[in-house]
């Protein structure tokens, strides 16, 4: 029973459908060929790593600018090898270079590859290229192991991926920092190009340049307006204007001295005229007078006062009798008189004859 990926071979014939032109072809045998079983196992791990979240681009490190050591994973012979070194010698001659050589095809090549990487990724490298040239996707199946994609993304060191030709995808393309469609197109992913560096800085020169040119200029216009300043032309006639401001600033300091000075004396002979100060004995009648007076007001409205003159004060339970009616029969009293108190006791309490109540 055929499946989605699997290949087969088929013999049969075909034949056009003449009202659409097209092709058709009627399948008297199918047989399973075994590069099916190779694309089946390829869509597989491709899914399942795809569910761990090793295609993530989350965890793609970057490609550094300018690498100083390149490292390279392939055959040690062949076209790959030969193309990559040639392009970074080209490119950038001044980057070191490091082959790790491994096996690229065969049943075991996949433990070497894995071995080599490992290997590489101890050499505190820049980037390091993974790859092979173009061939068959049984050839290339070697990169479609789990383990190559576990050890690709294992590494501390960055992973350019160039195995086989541009239409060629496998499972180390997918799980690398950044996938080359050739073993070329790696190296220039690699390496920046010398000739485009020495352009660069060239721009550079030029900014800088014209930079360094532009302050001299503004340094040189500043320093002839300097030069063509009134001070620098004038100091004698620029000394005498400061002069003649210093004399202006004396002669007003000197002006509010003396008003300071004059101020001061008007006030001391305002104290010294002062009545109060040329009659102190005065000033003690009038103030005698006063506390006097003082005196007679609160003699006056002293309450003892008023007692000799015959009024008494009553108390009942230490408080102040105003009313009649806060007295009741047999309560108790003190009746305070200007010499002493007296206690009484309330017999009778009678009314007057407009209504209130008196005291007896």
């Amino acid at each position: 029973t055929p499946a989605d990926g699997t290949k087969v071979l088929v013999t049969g014939r075909i034949s056009v459908y003449e009202p659409t032109g097209n092709y058709q072809i009627y399948v008297d045998e199918m047989l399973e060929d075994g590069v099916g079983n190779l694309y089946v196992a390829f869509e597989k791990l491709k899914e399942k790593l795809t569910k761990e979240g090793l295609f993530d681009q989350k965890y793609k490190k970057p490609i550094p600018k300018y690498p100083e050591k390149v490292g390279v994973v392939t055959a040690s012979t062949g076209a790959a090898i030969r193309d990559i070194l040639t392009t970074i010698k080209r490119r950038y001659p001044i980057c070191k270079t490091y082959l790790f050589p491994c096996l690229v095809q065969g049943e075991n090549a996949y433990m070497d590859i894995v071995k080599k990487i490992k290997q590489a990724d101890q050499y505190g490298l820049d980037v390091l290229i993974v790859g092979r040239g173009g061939g068959s996707f049984e050839d290339l199946n070697a990169f479609n192991h789990e383990d190559v994609a576990r050890a690709i993304f294992a590494s501390s060191t960055p992973i350019i991926s160039a195995v086989g030709h541009e239409v060629d995808f496998t499972i180390a393309d997918f799980v690398a920092d950044l996938r080359a469609p050739t073993p070329t197109a790696a190296a220039e992913l690699a390496v920046p190009n010398t000739i485009e560096l020495f352009h660069i800085i060239k721009q550079y020169k030029i900014r800088i340049t014209k930079n360094i040119y532009e302050k001299l200029n503004y340094l040189r216009l500043s320093l002839d307006h300097i030069k063509n300043s009134f001070v620098i032309k004038n100091p004698e006639l620029m000394m005498n204007v400061k002069k003649q401001k210093l004399d202006s600033l004396q002669e007003k300091l000197g002006r509010i001295i003396f008003d300071n000075v004059e101020n001061v004396k008007r006030k001391y002979e305002l104290l010294k005229n002062n009545y109060l100060l040329t009659n102190p004995y005065k000033l003690l009648e009038n103030s005698k007078s006063k506390i006097n007076l003082y005196i007679e007001k609160i003699r006056v409205i002293n309450p003892l006062e008023v007692l000799k003159r015959g009024y008494s004060v009553i108390y009942k339970d230490h408080q102040m009798v105003k009313k009649i009616d806060e007295l009741q029969k047999q309560d108790t009293i003190d009746i305070r008189l200007y010499d002493g108190i007296i206690e009484a006791q309330i017999k009778q309490i009678k009314e007057k004859k407009d209504g209130e109540k008196e005291e007896i």
